[in-house]
């Protein structure tokens, strides 16, 4: 029996073999199928779009297959899709390039593809197909330990965790960019960035809050981040800078708190002596943030009266206490504006009672008249003496009285009447009397110095 069976598997392959020989004798001259290029290897992000040209010459009767190497999955046979995914396409050209077309590629995309022709034995050509994945961070567990809410003086650790190809490496960030600040054993440690997947903050301090940034990159883009709610508690802190504060009746006043609280707290204004105020037209309440756990408390009092002037607190309140700050307002006496007196009414100078410029210019006589009108060297030495002695007998007004004179030292005669004889009320008599003088002695001068003149005994000796 199995030399029965020996024999015919015998036959069988010489039968196969004497066919083989047969078909090499009848074609001869037949020419076997090669690949004209390699095919391509392709580095590409998730979800773009790659293909595998396999270019065949000679292909004659044999077909060109498509093959996933690592799963040996037959993915097209010449032009038929044979794989059932949607995401995956062959194209010919009619001639003697195949195309294999892989749509939005996906992480187990990545392999080796392979271009396989039916010959005997069989030739193939392979591309490798390395599919890059920007980097995710994941949500579940990304927070352990403690938590992101610590009381201040405890520890907040916080974990993110990432996932990509190549992977992915993580660092942490303020996100308003202050420093990260690292405490340990007594030693305080100041950095823009922490590298690692876990940032630890030990004995925190209020400063600490805020929101800080994991950072996930593998030179893939795009780059991914994820936000985290730092949290410190405290008990509420309130600080009053001025707490003394002044303003008139009448007027609008600004009185402000400094509050620091975490958690939130319920802010309250109230008089010292009364209940609390409630926001209407005469308290108008606001708050301006300062940061994650400081704001300024606004309270404007409008139209102040006698009543408003008094004690005033500022209260908040959270689950972890109550504080308190006080300021007092009191009234602001502003100066009166001083009273300005009119000046009275000049009454105005009769013209009657101060003698005209002309005038003083007529009783005035000028200090260089002569007896003979020439330069007296024609005078006898008694007439000489004569007139001086008169002259002693009755003085010219200048002599007198020298303010009265109508000339300076110059010659020059004074042109403001009023100020030689006095702008005052009552004046006007005294400068009439004393011009009917000056008149009179100007007029007696006149005459005796022309008898003088006249008189034969006066002219020259001969």
């Amino acid at each position: 029996m199995d030399s029965k069976n020996l024999i015919f598997f015998t036959l069988v392959i010489l039968h196969g073999s004497i066919g083989v020989i047969c078909q090499m004798l009848h074609e001869p001259d037949e020419l076997m199928p090669e690949f004209y290029a390699p095919l391509e290897n392709w580095t590409v992000s998730q979800g773009r779009d790659v293909y595998f040209t396999c270019t065949v010459n000679n292909l004659g009767k044999y077909k060109v297959a498509w093959i996933k190497s690592d799963s040996k999955a037959i993915l097209a046979i010449h032009t038929n899709l044979i794989a059932h995914n949607h995401r995956l396409t062959v194209t010919h050209n009619g001639h003697n390039t195949w195309k294999l077309n892989v749509i939005d590629v996906q992480k187990n995309d990545t392999g080796s593809y392979m271009c396989q022709i039916n010959t005997i034995p069989m030739i193939l050509q392979t591309g490798y197909l390395d599919v890059r994945i920007p980097p995710n961070i994941v949500d579940e567990d990304d927070i352990e330990g403690p938590g992101s809410a610590a009381m201040e003086g405890g520890t907040i650790r916080l974990r993110c965790r990432s996932t990509g190809k190549p992977e992915p490496k993580v660092h942490w960030k303020r996100k308003d960019n202050r420093l990260i600040v690292i405490r340990s054993d007594g030693a305080k440690e100041e950095s823009a960035t922490v590298k690692g997947d876990t940032l630890e903050l030990s004995n925190v301090h209020r400063t600490d809050m805020g929101k800080y940034l994991c950072i996930a990159k593998n030179n893939v883009p795009p780059s991914v981040s994820k936000e985290f709610n730092v949290q410190i508690h405290f008990h509420p802190m309130i600080k009053v800078t001025n707490q003394l504060v002044a303003a008139p009746i009448g007027s609008n006043v600004l009185i402000q708190c400094y509050v620091e609280t975490s958690p939130k707290a319920m802010h309250i204004w109230a008089k010292m002596d009364g209940a609390d105020l409630m926001p209407n037209s005469k308290y108008k309440m606001s708050e301006s943030p300062i940061n994650e756990y400081s704001l300024q408390m606004n309270l404007t009092i409008t139209n102040l009266e006698l009543k408003d002037f008094g004690g005033y607190l500022c209260m908040a309140k959270n689950a972890l206490g109550k504080a308190e700050g006080s300021i007092r307002l009191q009234e602001l006496h502003l100066p009166r504006a001083p009273t300005t007196a009119e000046p009275p009414e000049s009454e105005p100078e009769d013209d009657d009672e101060s003698p005209s410029e002309s005038e003083e210019a007529n009783l005035v006589p000028h200090n260089d008249v002569t007896a003979g009108g020439g330069s007296g060297n024609g005078r006898s030495p008694d007439g000489s003496l004569r007139q001086t002695d008169q002259q002693r007998e009755h003085p010219p007004p200048s002599t007198r009285n020298p303010s009265l004179t109508g000339h300076n030292g110059n010659g020059n005669r004074h042109k403001d009447n009023r100020q030689r004889h006095g702008g005052g009320k009552g004046s006007g008599v005294r400068h009439t009397a004393a011009g009917w003088t000056l008149l009179t002695l100007a007029a007696a001068v006149a005459a005796a110095t022309y008898r003088w003149t006249a008189s034969p005994d006066w002219g020259p000796s001969r």
